[in-house]
């Protein structure tokens, strides 16, 4: 089913923090066997509101389930399933869903606001459900779990996008499977997450039946990223970024590069949402904060050239889509991931979206990017224009 009806703007509230109840371990924890990534740790019962008390016809599990670090070591992410309650008996999709910034404090987890309707991108979300897809939304590595989390660290992110639809596959009750179709989607952080999802899924997932990835607002290469936002609105994510690649490689100390303002500022970054954190960074250079430089080290552009897209083409088709006037993630870092896709290639669709910036992109293009996703599950013929 096709839908194009007008898209719903995504709720803009404070992330509320939630109790988590008893949880119930499954089968391969409890027997003792060296987990796989993708197996459920843990799972209860959640539940699913685009808006604050809103009701939908859909059932909801948070889980815990085992992935894997961007250096090759296991660790446990959590996420949260989502299963429309439509009277469907036969095979449905799985869309396994990457959210935008959501911040690095623990209660911005997606799984801790979307049984109250206060998850950002709820109602981009509701529209897949409403076809009769099922979803699953990871918190990342380190959102919602113990440890910073690991923002902008393309490889955990896109473990975790992976994990999270193997983990979906294998949740009891859900009327999924080893054989479920399945997508990647994500728009800004969730660009970056499942377009790595993409990348590693014929080597890291390849008996996962993706269908394909639609990706938006890609931050494909951090350093030109940084380089574009250093002094702007937007500079709160260098520095939200740089917590985020010390969380996951701790040898970069970045503490020892931050002056005593920058370290009050990410400090404070760890333990809030995005409203705050990008308030709080704004209009700021990264001499402002710091003693010395870290992103003119080494060691440091070696870590952030490690999330750089580009290097892989995806083993599925892509719908890539990117806004010309994009004023955190530049339009040329997008077009360059496109060529370079293109060249070792990857079946892709790029798609220029000419009226808006960052933030609107996501909702303008959420229905175009959910019905090219319908195409993929019905295997309809791409349209690749590379």
């Amino acid at each position: 089913m096709r839908i194009r009806s007008s898209a719903l703007a995504a709720v803009a509230a404070l992330a509320l923090s939630v109790a988590v109840p008893a949880t119930t371990a499954h089968a391969g924890e409890e027997a003792g066997q060296a987990p796989r990534p993708g197996d459920i740790v843990s799972s209860e019962p959640s539940a699913f509101h685009p808006l604050p008390l809103q009701p939908t016809n859909t059932r909801a599990w948070k889980i815990h389930y085992n992935s894997t670090t961007a250096d090759g070591a296991s660790n446990v992410v959590s996420g949260t399933v989502i299963v429309p309650q439509d009277g469907r008996t036969g095979p449905r999709p799985l869309v396994t869903y990457a959210v935008g910034t959501v911040g690095m404090g623990d209660s911005c987890a997606p799984s801790n606001n979307l049984p109250y309707g206060t998850a950002l991108e709820a109602n981009l979300i509701q529209q897949l459900t409403l076809r009769g897809w099922a979803v699953v939304v990871t918190d990342y590595e380190g959102l919602g779990t113990p440890g910073v989390h690991t923002y902008t660290v393309g490889p955990s992110a896109g473990h975790a996008v992976l994990d999270a639809a193997r983990a979906a596959t294998r949740l009891p009750g859900t009327g999924l499977s080893a054989s479920t179709p399945v997508g990647i989607m994500g728009y800004s952080q969730g660009g970056q997450a499942s377009s790595w999802a993409a990348e590693l899924q014929g080597s890291y997932a390849p008996e996962l039946k993706v269908k394909g990835t639609a990706t938006g607002g890609v931050p494909a290469d951090l350093m030109k990223v940084a380089d574009f936002n250093n002094g702007s609105y937007g500079s709160g994510l260098i520095f939200m970024a740089a917590a985020g690649q010390d969380a996951a490689f701790p040898e970069l100390k970045l503490d020892s590069y931050l002056n005593a303002a920058g370290k009050v500022l990410v400090d404070g970054m760890k333990e809030n949402c995005v409203a705050i954190d990008s308030i709080a960074g704004s209009f700021k250079r990264v001499s402002d904060l710091t003693t010395r430089n870290p992103l003119a080290q080494p060691d440091w552009q070696a870590r952030l050239n490690q999330s750089r897209l580009g290097g892989t083409a995806p083993a599925a088709p892509v719908y890539q889509y990117h806004a010309l006037g994009d004023e955190l993630i530049p339009y040329a870092v997008g077009r360059r991931l496109r060529s370079e896709w293109c060249a070792k290639g990857a079946n892709v669709e790029f798609d220029t979206i000419l009226v808006g910036e960052h933030v609107s992109g996501v909702i303008t293009h959420s229905l175009e990017a959910g019905n090219w996703l319908a195409d993929r599950f019905a295997d309809r013929s791409t349209h690749p224009n590379c």
